[in-house]
């Protein structure tokens, strides 16, 4: 599809695969994320997509994505928008239709996969017949984050060759393996990571979709850059750049005034966006 060679995520993650990096893709729940998400990749010179999720369309009635996209278009770094983890048919076509959303995360894992499979292609082609790419997840990532289900009563999946397969079939752009990755936080043991199955995934869909890792919280510096070296080129993060922000709000907010405490809040974000788009190699490439 020619289209897709202006889509703003596709063209960011097309680059990131053949330079071999990652593109961080971090959350947004406020005005202070996007100033912090932005300042980090101007500063470091690296593309960036921010995520938001669907919460912050009902949350805001899609004020903080227009606020997103429009400091996005104004960027001197290409910079994408995107909706992470739509579970909702009716959200995920309000989203597509309304809102400036360049690629929506088509998440149906709450349904068996015969369905999951049947709905993510319909609604895949109807984000694409609205020029928006797609992303979707294959097996079950375990857990669930501030503004997604929860997923944890459900038997956790591994992602097989095969089922990469059905979902490159549905038309997806972008695919989120399981491979031991699970949302939320990972137990004293750490991240248990299978990347002999990222890689053969990776080999078996190269050239027909990217790869997006998930689940990134307290990844140390050298796991995430395994995921990369195997072949992710989108990597979703969430409290690992939040950390220090929660703590200001928590400890020094309180002692502030509300202006002064917005600005040290962004600085806190936009540090940790910065320390990891060194790690995911993304600075310097925009």
């Amino acid at each position: 599809m020619e289209w897709k060679k202006d889509n703003k995520t596709y063209q960011i993650l097309s680059a990131a695969e053949k330079g071999d990096y990652g593109v961080v893709a971090p959350i947004a729940y406020n005005i202070e994320c996007i100033l912090a998400f932005i300042r980090a990749a101007e500063a470091k010179r690296s593309p960036l997509i921010i995520q938001v999720f669907p919460w912050a369309i009902t949350f805001s009635d899609g004020l903080l994505i227009h606020a997103a996209a429009h400091a996005a278009r104004n960027a001197s770094v290409p910079v994408s928008i995107h909706l992470d983890h739509a579970q909702d048919e009716a959200m995920i076509r309000h989203a597509a239709d309304t809102l400036p959303f360049d690629s929506i995360m088509v998440d149906m894992s709450h349904y068996e996969m015969e369905e999951n499979l049947a709905k993510t292609k319909q609604l895949v082609a109807y984000c694409h017949e609205r020029k928006i790419t797609t992303e979707a997840e294959p097996g079950r990532i375990e857990g669930g984050e501030d503004g997604i289900a929860d997923t944890a009563d459900l038997e956790s999946v591994l992602t097989t060759l095969e089922q990469a397969e059905d979902f490159v079939a549905t038309g997806i752009d972008f695919l989120a393996p399981a491979f031991g990755n699970v949302h939320g936080e990972y137990g004293p043991r750490g991240p248990q990571l299978e990347y002999d199955r990222l890689a053969n995934i990776r080999e078996k869909t190269k050239g027909r979709v990217g790869l997006v890792v998930h689940g990134t919280n307290s990844f140390p510096e050298d796991v995430m850059q395994r995921c990369i070296k195997e072949g992710v080129s989108k990597v979703n993060v969430n409290k690992l750049i939040l950390d220090d922000y929660l703590v200001h709000l928590e400890k020094k907010a309180p002692t502030m005034s509300l202006t002064n405490s917005m600005e040290q809040g962004v600085k806190e974000i936009q540090r940790l966006m910065e320390w990891q788009m060194d790690v995911c190699g993304s600075t310097g490439k925009a």
